[in-house]
C-alpha cells in the first residue's frame, strides 16, 4: 500500500530533531538514572521521546507511540491502526560514556505490518531510511546489503542483554562460536545502528536476543528493503516481541542460523 508522504517526511523530521536534542547534551552532564544494574537512561532520552509523543499527538492524535521510556506495551496499542515505534537514543551507555556511537529510532506499523523507518546517528550525519516495496536509502541514495556468501569471510556484529550476568554461558558459547568462523564480529553497542551497518553492507550479519521492539523494529525494515533477510532464530518471520533476531545479506543467513543451533546444544 502507497503510504501518504506526510508519514515518512515526520519520521524524517522527528528523527532530525532527536538528533540535535542528542547533540545538545552529548559529553555535557548526561544526567544519567539507572533502570537496572548496568540499563541507563539520560535526560537526552527523556526529552526527545517526549518531542516526538508531542509531534505525533498534534499530528495524528489517532495513532499509538510504543516508546523505551514512556512504554505503552503492545496490548495498551493494540487497538490502533497506525503505531509508531521508537527508541530516543539507541546506544544509551555509549552516550553516556561519550561515546560517539548512538542514534535515534523510528518506525511506522499500519494494520501490524512495518511499513516506514528512519534511523539517524547524528554524529555521523547519516540518514538511514526505509518504505516498503521503495528499498533503503543512506542520505537520500539508494543502498544494497552485501554480497559475501561465507562465513569465514564475512564481518559480522552482535549484542549482549543487559542480562549478561545471568545468561553469561549461553550468549558466550554463540559468540565464541561465530569468532571461529567469520572474519571477525564487532559489538558496538547500538542496534539499530548495527542493523543499518548490515542494510548498508558494512556488516553481513547480526544476530541478538533479548531486544526490545523500538530497538529493532526500524532497523528490520532497512534490512530487507536492501536486500536482506531477518527472521528469528527459528528462521521464522521476525516477530517484534519474539526476543531474538537474525539478520544477514541474505547469503549467509542460513548458515548463521545453523550456528546459533549448534552452539545452544547442551
Amino acid at each position: 500500500m502507497a503510504l501518504d508522504p506526510i508519514y515518512l517526511a515526520t519520521a524524517v523530521e522527528a528523527a532530525l530533531s532527536a538528533g540535535r536534542t542528542h547533540l545538545e547534551y552529548f559529553r555535557q552532564d548526561p544526567q544519567v538514572q539507572k533502570k537496572g544494574p548496568i540499563d541507563l537512561v539520560t535526560a537526552a532520552d527523556v526529552a526527545a521521546e517526549q518531542a516526538f509523543r508531542q509531534l505525533i499527538a498534534a499530528r495524528f492524535p489517532s495513532h499509538a507511540v510504543l516508546g523505551e521510556e514512556a512504554g505503552a506495551g503492545r496490548a495498551n496499542t493494540a487497538g490502533a491502526r497506525c503505531r509508531w515505534i521508537i527508541d530516543p537514543l539507541d546506544g544509551t551507555t555509549n552516550f553516556a560514556h561519550g561515546l560517539a556511537l548512538f542514534c535515534v529510532s523510528i518506525a511506522l506499523e499500519v494494520d501490524g505490518r512495518l511499513e516506514l523507518a528512519a534511523v539517524y546517528d547524528p554524529v555521523a550525519c547519516e540518514l538511514f531510511s526505509a518504505e516498503r516495496g521503495q528499498g533503503a536509502r543512506l542520505n537520500g541514495a539508494p543502498m544494497r546489503v552485501s554480497t559475501r556468501g561465507e562465513l569465514i569471510d564475512a564481518l559480522l556484529c552482535t549484542g549482549f542483554p543487559y542480562s549478561i550476568r545471568e545468561r553469561q554461558r549461553r550468549q558466550v558459547d554463540v559468540f565464541a562460536g561465530f569468532l571461529g568462523r567469520s572474519r571477525a564480529v564487532r559489538r558496538l553497542g547500538s542496534a539499530a545502528l548495527d542493523l543499518c551497518y548490515v542494510a548498508a553492507g558494512r556488516f553481513d550479519g547480526f544476530w541478538e536476543e533479548q531486544l526490545n521492539a523500538w530497538d529493532i523494529a526500524a532497523g528490520a525494515l532497512i534490512v530487507e528493503e536492501a536486500g536482506g533477510r531477518v527472521t528469528g532464530y527459528d528462521d521464522r518471520p521476525l516477530d517484534l516481541f519474539g526476543g531474538h533476531i537474525v539478520a544477514s545479506n541474505g547469503v549467509v543467513h542460513g548458515a548463521m542460523l545453523d550456528l546459533i543451533r549448534e552452539s545452544q546444544q547442551p
